[in-house]
């Protein structure tokens, strides 16, 4: 690790298949998850070993869906003193749910999450970051159910997700039922536009060079933490192919054999920690996000 990097970021892994992508929506229907072969567990693990011997712990976002099926991986990575937050239960992007719909999901995933870890979960982030000027009432079904964080919200464009002036520092939303916690993803300010380089497919298309650029910019230009996420599939060059579109195939296989590697020298590179031992602590400003108009009970 670098003398310069003593921000502690935060490390957050998103637990879903290969096939529970969002872009494989329409390739792969729910009714067919439990016939495909399951790598969860195994990637899951080989982050699990990284992680342990980088020394390092991890929030890991689990999809209900795998958790129900999988208690043994959810109890692994409690028992590794990973922080167990929830990723919904069926991966659907929020702007595609009615808010009595999403209410159901994330009930469901908090409750079977905290049963089997035994554990309080106080963090949710979206499938897709899937929490956009279309979605914000999910905010306040957060706090109803008892969430003190949201990770759901890229202050960039994108074609499918996005908030582009939202915050890029953490902060406090309020809404008409409270107030939540946002970890945004990560960003740096270019030439007036806000240039993702937090994790996913932005750590593994483009160059290592700028993920580390990324950080250090934050870290210490910025003086605070950036937020890196991962999924397991990422670490599976092996996993089998579907039958996407070419932009598609681009975004979720190239670079997969990398990926590992790269993580490695991440980790090394810089600090890296979960959300919740920090964010209670670390008083973020107060945002009136408020561009959904108050909501009457759902």
């Amino acid at each position: 690790m670098t003398e310069t990097a003593r921000v502690t970021n935060f490390l957050t892994v998103d637990v879903e298949d290969y096939y529970q992508v969002s872009a494989f929506d329409r390739v792969v229907s729910r009714d067919e998850w439990g016939q495909r072969e399951s790598r969860v567990c195994r990637n899951t693990d080989r982050l699990l070993e990284m992680f342990g011997r980088a020394g390092v712990s991890a929030t890991f976002f689990v999809l209900g869906w795998v958790a129900e099926r999988h208690k043994d991986l959810v109890q692994r990575i409690a028992a590794g003193g990973h922080e167990i937050a929830s990723h919904g239960y069926m991966h659907r992007l929020v702007y595609e749910q009615t808010p009595g719909d999403f209410r159901t999901d994330i009930r469901r995933s908090k409750d079977l999450l905290e049963s089997i870890s035994g554990k309080p979960v106080l963090g949710y982030r979206a499938p897709s970051y899937s929490i956009t000027t279309q979605s914000l009432w999910a905010l306040d079904v957060l706090i109803e159910e008892g969430f003190e964080y949201d990770a759901s919200i890229y202050p960039i464009r994108h074609d499918r997700y996005g908030i582009p002036d939202a915050p890029r520092e953490a902060h406090w939303i309020s809404r008409p039922s409270g107030r939540i916690w946002e970890l945004p993803g990560s960003c740096v300010r270019v030439a007036g536009v806000n240039v993702p380089f937090g994790g996913g497919g932005y750590f593994r298309l483009l160059p290592y060079a700028w993920t580390r650029w990324g950080f250090g910019r934050l870290n210490r230009t910025e003086g605070r933490p950036g937020v890196f996420y991962i999924h397991p599939w990422e670490l599976d060059p092996e996993q089998p192919r579907l039958p996407v579109a070419r932009l598609t195939a681009i975004r979720h296989y190239r670079n997969l054999a990398e990926t590992e590697g790269r993580m490695q020298r991440l980790l090394s590179e810089f600090r890296f920690g979960p959300v919740a031992a920090s964010f209670s602590t670390s008083r973020p400003h107060q945002t009136p996000l408020q561009t959904a108009p108050a909501l009457s009970p759902v």
